[in-house]
């Protein structure tokens, strides 16, 4: 296990890397509430880190027997933004918001992190994937200047 932390001016960056385990979902959940504490936030970016740990591991490499997931949390007086970075997937495809049946077990949490996020980028690199959810600590302008 591998953690960092920067000290900028405008930004602090925490990150750590997981062993692709199911039980290091929940202790991905606490290392982001233990670093947002009170955030009025933290609830959300609680179950954004969640809902993409545990798609790391249920549809990537990072959820075999050496495998591993990075979790990234940057913080600023402007947005709370969470990355994961799987170990890639055999099909190469990227995670993407799917539209499941009510019956369907699985398929909903991306969705769910897209309803929470006020914005959801999914980036490839080298067969591995990584999303991040932005969330604003205060409404963003629409264009023309009316807020959200």
């Amino acid at each position: 296990m591998h953690e960092y932390t920067s000290t900028g001016s405008t930004a602090r960056v925490w990150g750590l890397t997981f062993p692709g385990l199911p039980e290091e979902v929940s202790r991905a959940r606490r290392w982001t509430r233990d670093i947002l504490g009170s955030s009025p936030l933290a609830e959300d970016a609680e179950l954004i880190a969640s809902e993409l740990s545990a798609n790391a591991i249920l549809h990537t490499a990072s959820g075999r027997l050496t495998g591993s997931f990075h979790l990234a949390l940057a913080v600023s007086a402007q947005v709370i933004a969470l990355s994961v970075t799987d170990g890639g997937s055999a099909g190469g495809t990227a995670p993407k918001v799917e539209h499941p049946d009510e019956e369907a077990v699985h398929g909903r949490g991306l969705g769910m992190v897209s309803a929470l996020a006020h914005r959801v980028v999914v980036r490839n690199s080298d067969g591995a994937h990584t999303v991040t959810a932005e969330l604003f600590t205060s409404p963003r302008p629409r264009p023309g200047g009316h807020p959200c």
